[in-house]
């Protein structure tokens, strides 16, 4: 796979960029962990939207991987929903020895899907009522009885492949020998009258210790106002500044609009036991469609958030998206001179560091003890979870109403947890807040999109607090129903 993605993949996506490259000094164009570049914007099946990583707080003696797919689904979208692709191999890599180099193991989930008489000569892929005679009962179950109701239904394998690209592990089934099923969209509670029960039995146990897996549709936990940041940083406010008062409070918008709120997203997710996980994992995901001759190439990657988004120029993001993380020094200048920071400087006259820089390095490209470059979202595992009702949306940055640090060590950038406001935290350190001097003050310490926490949590959401963390695996919320 590496060798593709270092060699003709690059002269094919270069070849394809000659015509995207923006002339030099043209504005860059910023998303938010969705449609994040020109080319991988056409192919939502494989546009990674977020990647987390982080100790489960529902189990401390295990560490979960995440990726969302998908983005923004809207949860009316009939007759067909949305599913995962059988023609995208989609991956976790690990580095385990903090070389840099993430392919000491790789998790990869293959999906198929069938179409399930008498779906075949329907127009829906799902129905399902009690009790109307002809029809259908309501969907109940993933298999067996309650499930014919699923016109369209995907199985999917996991498996474990080495650094020399073998296969180790293979997973067809669960321990107890079931087929291993994708959690369908929320359709609507006539048609699947209890989703949670139905999610529920979408987590799966695949024994070595206690590894689980889910594959299907939960609730967007990304939070940004993005129609405010799309409209030339439009905010709500400006400068886009918030108070002690208002930073620190994870439970109210001060003036922003969680464009987000309403709409669903596909999981992915991984729970592993520590004792078969070194102290600090370096990680991230991706996605590949297979070329003519069978073989895969990245089309996109994800490890620290707002990455592609907030640093790299339009022009290189999909040639970004095809690079090995450990090739990130192909993009060094985008991190020494930030041109979001510039842009903020012009625009709300917010102070920011000379340049050329090393604290964005430091901190997305590099472990603590420095060295290698490769742009990794790095956990360290001997951090102890942060229980849900304790944590806190601006992480390591956080702080009480008088403006007095209350860091929270569990989250971004050490790995990253599905409700870390890494919108805020971007953008500050986007601007210097860690960069020693006078730019390390206000008021760039409090910018922010005004969105504080994830809303719109649908009130059938069960293990779920107030602000929308969710308290067990795969730890993001029942989708909102297309009903």
């Amino acid at each position: 796979m590496r060798s593709i993605r270092k060699h003709r993949l690059f002269r094919v996506v270069a070849a394809l960029l000659s015509a995207l490259t923006i002339a030099p000094g043209a504005p860059a164009v910023w998303a938010a962990s969705h449609r994040e570049a020109p080319l991988i914007a056409l192919d939502p099946a494989a546009d990674i939207t977020d990647v987390y990583a982080f100790r489960s707080w529902e189990d401390p003696t295990k560490a979960v991987f995440i990726m969302n797919v998908i983005p923004s689904q809207v949860p009316a979208s009939g007759p067909n929903f949305f599913n995962f692709d059988d023609n995208v191999l989609y991956a976790f890599h690990l580095d385990l020895n903090q070389d840099g180099d993430p392919e000491d193991v790789t998790i990869e989930f293959r999906f198929t899907t069938e179409i399930r008489s008498p779906f075949d000569d329907l127009p829906v892929s799902y129905a399902g009522v009690d009790p109307v005679p002809g029809l259908p009962p309501a969907i109940t179950a993933l298999d067996g009885t309650g499930s014919a109701g699923l016109g369209l239904r995907q199985r999917y394998t996991v498996r474990a492949v080495d650094a020399s690209g073998q296969v180790f592990d293979e997973a067809t089934t669960d321990k107890n020998g079931k087929t291993m099923f994708a959690v369908p969209s929320n359709v609507g509670g006539r048609t699947m009258p209890n989703y949670e029960a139905l999610a529920a039995q979408g987590v799966y146990d695949l024994g070595r210790g206690g590894v689980r897996v889910f594959a299907g549709q939960r609730k967007e936990t990304f939070y940004i106002d993005l129609g405010s940041t799309f409209d030339t940083l439009n905010f709500r406010r400006n400068p886009p500044v918030l108070t002690n008062a208002e930073d620190a409070n994870d439970s109210v918008q001060p003036f922003g609009v969680n464009d987000f709120q309403g709409l669903n997203i596909n999981t992915i997710a991984i729970e592993i036991p520590l004792p078969v996980l070194p102290p600090v994992v370096g990680m991230y995901a991706s996605t590949s469609r297979m070329d003519g001759r069978g073989r895969f190439f990245q089309v996109a990657r994800m490890a620290n958030p707002l990455v592609n988004e907030l640093i790299i120029g339009t022009g290189s993001k999909d040639l970004w998206n095809a690079t090995d993380p450990a090739d990130e020094a192909h993009f060094l200048s985008f991190y020494q001179v930030p041109r979001l920071a510039a842009v903020l400087n012009l625009a709300f006259g917010i102070p920011i560091p000379a340049t050329p820089r090393s604290d964005l390095i430091s901190v997305l490209l590099q472990y603590p003890t420095g060295g290698i470059i490769s742009e990794l979202l790095r956990l360290d595992l001997t951090v102890p979870p942060t229980q849900p009702a304790a944590q806190k949306r601006l992480t390591v940055l956080a702080h009480d109403a008088a403006g007095s640090p209350t860091p929270d060590l569990a989250g971004f950038p050490n790995g990253r947890r599905p409700n870390d406001d890494v919108t805020d935290l971007a953008i500050r350190v986007v601007a210097g807040v860690l960069v020693p001097g006078p730019t390390a003050g206000s008021p760039h310490n409090r910018l922010g999109d005004g969105v504080n926490f994830v809303n719109g949590v649908p009130s059938s959401a069960t293990n779920v607090t107030a602000n929308g963390i969710a308290t067990k695996f795969p730890f993001l919320p029942t989708p909102i129903p297309g009903r």
